[in-house]
């Protein structure tokens, strides 16, 4: 398989065959995210990818999933993304479900028709970062799009059939706007109301902006107590009609997983025994990204 450059995955992606076919992310520019600096976005050839998925036909046979990389396949032109999925299913027929991210501007791109036509191609999970329901706190990690325009995008994906799969980022707000941040991206999550929720605790890097203000005092990181309240606060904010809420990502301090809506009380409770000190929290040099 041809990788360039650093590949990541959602981790319900772990056993899936992983298909690049873009290099980098579109947007490029969070000030959290240090994945994909210095790399400049563009489409990998078809040809590579096509012997991508001829090799994946002889070699990996007992995959049942395929997860399209990098940041942002969503953003392939349709009739490209179109014949991809095509020619996944015709090669590697066993494939039950065909995922990759996409972000609020990929999918804008994107008519509901558009989208309904990649479900029905193969399409079956597209993974979101919402990072945060509070605009101001977008506009500080340069997220460029606002929470209500990451809301209208997730639920087109829904309307089209696709499962979603959305992410947010505890402590991403800083001390100030803690509890802000909380309420608010819990009640975008409701509105949006996605199959699955992610919730990762953030980790500073020092190739990101985010990490440079950190290190010059101008970003307060909050405490993984201060993280735990915004999770409960998060959650409490939250309702789906029938979705799984997840804070099992190895950045975690407490690791959740709560069917909503029958487990969300069950869940703050263990969160408040975790904040009383009842439960442990995971150490910091076992967390990870």
């Amino acid at each position: 398989m041809d990788y360039q450059g650093i590949i990541i995955r959602p981790p319900s992606e772990a056993n899936s065959i992983i298909l690049q076919v873009t290099r980098g992310c579109s947007h490029n520019k969070c000030t959290f995210c240090g994945t994909y600096k210095g790399v400049r976005f563009g489409f990998k050839p078809e040809s590579v990818v096509a012997k991508d998925i001829e090799f994946a036909a002889s070699h990996f046979r007992r995959q049942r999933r395929v997860f399209i990389t990098d940041g942002d396949a969503l953003i392939l032109p349709q009739v490209r993304l179109l014949k991809l999925l095509k020619n996944i299913r015709q090669r590697l027929p066993w494939v039950t479900r065909i995922g990759l991210y996409g972000n609020a501007k990929s999918i804008r791109t994107k008519t509901l028709e558009d989208l309904q036509d990649l479900r029905e191609a193969g399409l079956g999970i597209v993974y979101m970062g919402l990072e945060s329901g509070d605009d101001i706190t977008l506009k500080n990690v340069h997220k460029g799009v606002r929470a209500a325009t990451i809301v209208e995008m997730g639920r087109r994906v829904r309307e089209a059939g696709i499962k979603l799969s959305v992410t947010v980022l505890l402590g991403l707000a800083g001390r100030q706007r803690s509890e802000i941040h909380a309420e608010t991206t819990g009640q975008s999550l409701s509105v949006m109301n996605p199959n699955y929720v992610g919730a990762l605790s953030l980790m500073l890097l020092s190739n990101t902006p985010l990490g440079h203000d950190y290190a010059e005092g101008k970003f307060n990181l909050v405490s993984p107590t201060e993280m735990l309240r915004e999770l409960k606060v998060m959650l409490a904010n939250t309702e789906l009609s029938q979705g799984l809420f997840h804070a099992n990502h190895a950045s975690n301090y407490l690791p959740i997983k709560a069917r909503l809506p029958k487990d969300k009380d069950a869940t703050i409770s263990l969160i408040n025994a975790a904040l009383k000190g009842d439960i442990p929290l995971k150490p910091e040099s076992l967390r990870a990204l």
